[in-house]
């Protein structure tokens, strides 16, 4: 496996290794085994992980002597939310789960959200471990410590901050997950060449094919990278009060449509929308090329996410959604723009009016 070490800077007891490979499950079991002791291993993910690899999973821990307890809930967006938070503490509870255990998120963003924040609050917190298996999750939920889950008001209102002990990234995993899922991983890897520099945008550009038929050593090569990014954020930014903030590229409005769908729209195609809609925006107030603008809107329909919005939302919902953004600042909402590719910046001061215009305007 290739390690990527993210370091806290002072915070050493918060550094942790972001581990990639393929079809290193066994390997991974071995590891944590040998260097993340518990007295008991809570391996929680949704009903469709656990139908594929749950038992696998398991059975590797148990093999290894590993006291490990395996807990189930239904797959889905709207499993994120503080009634499962309850069903599974309580579940926890019952087994006799004390501060000595070490929680392990088997799953997407919503199993990595989830147990990262039942972890943080859990008898004023327990370690955790991240075995992303979606692409999603894999290049950017499962690092950077971010936990959550939603309230009927918006996405990831209730949350904090808690590093996982390790990431482990299996690439096995994806030759299981549906296209839909593919792609909104794909969406996340989409907004990392729009932020980070012209070079791996372009090699998203050149690249695109392959990825999208998941070449192993391309596909691998694209994670790392993507993973080395986002750790270099984390590690100058932990708590998202200043550069990291640029990683919510496309998320302001992404984040609002997702609510207003009532989460029929994934998270994936709710960025890609966001990113289509802060592109934009960037042109409006910022002077972001026509070029630049279609090249990024190009990769999008290359990589088979949406666009547009369907008509039936409403922009006076996204608005309202908008206006109830975690990141926002008394009544101002940050949105990440661009002056150009590799060149974000953050932008308090959009008119209300270029917000519903734009919204408008990727409607069909």
């Amino acid at each position: 496996m290739k390690k990527v070490k993210l370091n806290l800077n002072k915070k050493i007891s918060l550094s942790y290794d972001i581990c990639i490979g393929y079809n290193v499950i066994d390997q991974v079991g071995l590891i944590i085994a040998e260097n993340h002791k518990a007295s008991h291993y809570v391996l929680i993910t949704d009903s469709n992980v656990s139908r594929l690899y749950g038992g696998v999973v398991l059975g590797i821990f148990q093999n290894l002597g590993l006291n490990t307890t395996l807990i189930e809930f239904q797959a889905g967006e709207t499993s994120k939310n503080i009634q499962t938070v309850l069903s599974v503490v309580g579940q926890m509870l019952k087994l006799g789960v004390d501060r000595d255990a070490i929680l392990i998120a088997l799953g997407g963003g919503v199993a990595g959200d989830l147990v990262g924040f039942i972890a943080s609050v859990y008898m004023r917190s327990v370690p955790y471990i991240q075995i992303p298996t979606t692409l999603m999750a894999q290049v950017d939920s499962s690092i950077g410590g971010k936990t959550a889950v939603d309230l009927p008001d918006g996405k990831n209102l209730l949350g904090a901050f808690h590093q996982p002990k390790a990431v482990f990234v299996d690439l096995k995993f994806l030759e299981t997950l549906p296209n839909t899922e593919f792609n909104n991983g794909l969406a996340e890897i989409i907004k990392y060449g729009i932020i980070d520099n012209l070079k791996f945008f372009e090699t998203l550009e050149q690249k695109a094919d392959a990825i999208k038929k998941q070449d192993r050593d391309v596909l691998s090569a694209v994670v790392e990278h993507s993973c080395r990014f986002k750790k270099k954020i984390v590690e100058i930014d932990e708590k998202d009060r200043g550069i990291r903030r640029i990683l919510n590229f496309g998320h302001t409005v992404g984040h609002a449509v997702e609510a207003a769908s009532g989460y029929t729209i994934s998270h994936g195609n709710a960025v890609a929308i966001g990113m289509a809609a802060a592109v934009r925006m960037s042109g409006k107030l910022c002077g972001f090329s026509i070029g630049e603008r279609e090249r990024i809107w190009r990769l999008i329909d290359v990589f088979g996410l949406p666009r547009y919005l369907s008509l039936t939302i409403r922009t006076d919902e996204i608005v309202e959604r908008l206006k109830m953004d975690k990141k926002k600042e008394g009544d101002k909402i940050n949105f990440v723009l661009l002056k150009r590719i590799g060149m974000p910046f953050v932008n308090s001061e959009v008119p209300e009016a270029i917000i519903r215009e734009t919204i408008e305007e990727i409607k069909r």
